[in-house]
């Protein structure tokens, strides 16, 4: 006798990709294959001074350069515009689509356009962004009009792109968490090309929900997802078991998603140890897979205990 109840979701093995954010003391060609010997399925690609300078001369010649070898270690990418100082030698993240001058977001925009070519030309499955935080005199009454205002027209290069956007809801900015990300796309019209960046150890730090069911509730507009350890309150990216996310539940979450894309490690401030962090966050990974229900750890990772 055959049940008749639903099929069982299919177990997406997660494809994991680690940030060069945090890899910031390797030449880029070198972090590529540290992660491709690792054993990582891509890698969360900041453009950056050191790596894929965004502002430098010949950007569609080094990105091809990049797409050869993407492809020579078999690394799948989305393209990242954290960089801090990128753009502002002096203030960290600015300027922001938020800023009161036009002409200041206007340079913001800029590079999230050639964000957006970047990723076509690379075949990235995402371009990542954020909002910034409130600038000085201004209130959130000023800003979403602005923010949604520059959004509005990335999303048109976007989708002429056929580049899907992620925006990370970031602790501390106009758009902070979930919540934040929904009034974004109502105000849009809640078009196709605009989904979610979800940092599950923001998930942690101020989210009402359990992380796991944060990544539920995200679903249907997860574009791309950010991992890492972290403490409730306090926005500190750590590594694997030095914080409080319990992750087999998450990559559970996520397999029942049906989610496809790169689950990149964020590791912004440890690049003063990045080959070893990069090597320890892969195991930690795949040890967790294995302990949330997603088949047994690859043959080399099968040594040692998990810490849960």
């Amino acid at each position: 006798m055959t049940g008749t109840g639903p099929p069982p979701p299919r177990q997406t093995r997660l494809r994991y990709a680690y940030g060069t954010n945090g890899l910031a003391d390797l030449r880029l060609g070198d972090a590529l294959a540290l992660l491709a010997d690792l054993g990582y399925d891509g890698v969360g690609l900041t453009l950056d001074h050191m790596h894929l300078d965004p502002l430098a001369s010949g950007l569609p010649r080094r990105t091809a350069a990049v797409g050869k070898a993407l492809g020579r270690y078999g690394l799948t990418v989305t393209v990242e515009t954290g960089a801090r100082y990128v753009l502002d030698a002096r203030r960290k993240h600015h300027p922001t689509l938020l800023d009161p001058d036009p002409q200041a977001r206007a340079v913001r925009l800029e590079l999230l356009l050639k964000a957006v070519r970047v990723a076509a030309d690379l075949g990235a499955h995402a371009v990542h962004f954020f909002s910034g935080t409130i600038p000085d005199g201004a209130d959130p009454h000023t800003a979403w009009p602005r923010f949604a205002d520059s959004v509005g027209a990335l999303l048109s290069a976007a989708q002429a792109a056929g580049v899907p956007l992620a925006v990370e809801p970031e602790p501390g900015h106009l758009l902070g968490d979930l919540a934040a990300f929904h009034r974004l796309r109502t105000s849009l019209g809640e078009p196709d090309g605009l989904g979610v960046t979800l940092d599950v150890g923001h998930c942690v730090c101020l989210e009402p929900e359990p992380p796991q069911e944060c990544v539920r509730a995200a679903a249907p507009w997860l574009r791309h997802v950010q991992i890492e350890d972290m403490r409730r309150g306090v926005h500190e990216h750590l590594p694997f078991g030095e914080g409080e996310l319990d992750v087999p539940p998450v990559l559970a979450a996520l397999r029942e998603a049906e989610y496809e894309g790169l689950v990149t490690v964020e590791p912004p401030r440890h690049s003063h140890a990045g080959p070893g962090c990069a090597g320890d966050a892969i195991r930690f990974l795949r040890k967790a897979e294995a302990a949330s229900g997603g088949g047994p750890a690859r043959p080399d990772e099968q040594t040692g205990v998990p810490p849960w």
